[in-house]
């Protein structure tokens, strides 16, 4: 009986002329790489965490500061002061660029409120008629000193194509008002025991009205002076509101129109003139970066600027859906010669006038030039991050 053939035994794979290698030969080799991974993702993620931590706490430092800002200005100011301003300004402009006000008819009652200024002190402008009525809006008096009116305030439309914009205009009577300007907590940045950042408590009984300042340091090229110090270079050209020793505010082209004395006090600019010689300035063609870049100009946006009229008193324009050519007209149609934008955007611009109450004279009871416009009444009353005027009457 025959054996069963024995089964050939499969022959050895080779791999250039080598037996293939034991596969627990690389486990030292992998097991190192392993390690080597975990460890470079555990830094990863420690560094990340704490890349996130510091973000969030400069973040959380930021929109808690001390003072009355709008959410999206905070928000806005820390993505500026992290180097995202170029991003902020193309949402903001993509925004307001693209909700244009209304082209109806603004109520024409509240051109008509309040008590009448029966006898002004000083000579007010005749302001445009609203559309759909036949007499202009009417000034009413503010707080007086020795009976006589030291504010007079109104409403009127500025752009006859859109009639749904409504403007606040405030006029202080330059001779029955002291005008100071104080630096914030950050807008300029004090040393600590140099500036309150508010109303002080001991001028706060006699006080007319408080407004805003202009833009962040960091978005213009010039300059402030103020508590004798220069906190940053005053610019040839830029438009500047000053305060000398008397409290007697001016608004012009540093330089030309105002300039560095012995009697200077403080001084504070934004950008250009956007009226000058009585005239308005900034037109929509103009591509021009002096008032802000075109990007600027197009906003529809809450706005507010200050100027100057012949007589020297203070001329305030405050409203929303505004381009920066519309707050100029309307500074001009205001009576102001000289005049500058200050801030913009909501919560950023606001004007408060204060009066005695009925039932006790020596308590002021604060009221909005425009009664829709955002943020408290009582801003600038406590400490605040931004640098303001305010004015109160003359000794």
């Amino acid at each position: 009986m025959r054996s069963a053939p024995r089964r050939p035994h499969p022959a050895p794979i080779h791999t250039g002329g080598r037996a293939a290698a034991n596969p627990t030969a690389r486990a030292p080799v992998e097991h190192a790489r392993t390690a080597r991974a975990k460890l470079l993702t555990a830094t990863a993620v420690v560094l990340a965490a704490a890349l996130l931590l510091t973000v969030g706490t400069s973040y959380v430092r930021a929109i808690t500061a001390p003072g009355y800002t709008s959410f999206a200005d905070k928000t806005s100011s820390w993505l500026r002061d992290h180097g995202a301003g170029p991003l902020v300004d193309q949402v903001e402009t993509w925004y307001y660029t693209r909700h244009q006000p209304s082209r109806e008819a603004a109520d024409i009652n509240q051109f008509q409120h309040g008590q009448p200024a029966q006898t002004a002190a000083i000579a007010l402008p005749n302001l445009p008629v609203p559309t759909g009525s036949h007499t202009p809006p009417r000034w009413v008096a503010g707080r007086t000193r020795h009976g006589r009116p030291t504010v007079y305030i109104s409403a009127f439309e500025p752009d006859p194509t859109h009639p749904s914009i409504v403007t606040g205009v405030a006029i202080i009577d330059s001779t029955a008002t002291t005008t100071h300007y104080m630096t914030g907590t950050q807008q300029p940045r004090s040393p600590v025991g140099q500036s309150p950042a508010k109303v002080p408590t001991t001028e706060a009984a006699s006080l007319v009205a408080v407004f805003n300042s202009g833009f962040r340091f960091d978005d213009i090229t010039g300059g402030v002076y103020a508590f004798g110090h220069e906190y940053k270079p005053l610019i040839v050209g830029q438009a500047t509101a000053t305060i000398d020793d008397h409290g007697r505010l001016d608004v012009g082209q540093w330089g030309r129109d105002v300039t560095n004395t012995a009697h200077l006090v403080a001084a504070r600019q934004n950008l250009a003139l956007i009226v000058d010689h009585a005239a308005a300035l900034p037109q929509q063609s103009t591509s021009s970066a002096a008032w802000g870049g075109t990007h600027l100009q197009y906003q529809y946006t809450w706005r507010s600027g200050l100027g100057v009229d012949h007589n020297g008193n203070i001329v305030y324009v405050i409203g929303n859906h505004l381009d920066l050519a519309t707050l100029a007209t309307a500074l001009a149609d205001a009576g102001a010669v000289r005049a500058m934008q200050l801030d913009m955007h909501p919560g950023m611009s606001t004007f408060t006038i204060f009066t005695p109450t009925v039932s006790s004279p020596h308590r002021l009871n604060p009221t909005k030039l425009l009664p829709w416009t955002p943020g408290p009444a009582t801003r600038y009353l406590t400490t605040d991050r931004r640098d303001f005027f305010y004015t109160t009457l003359a000794g």
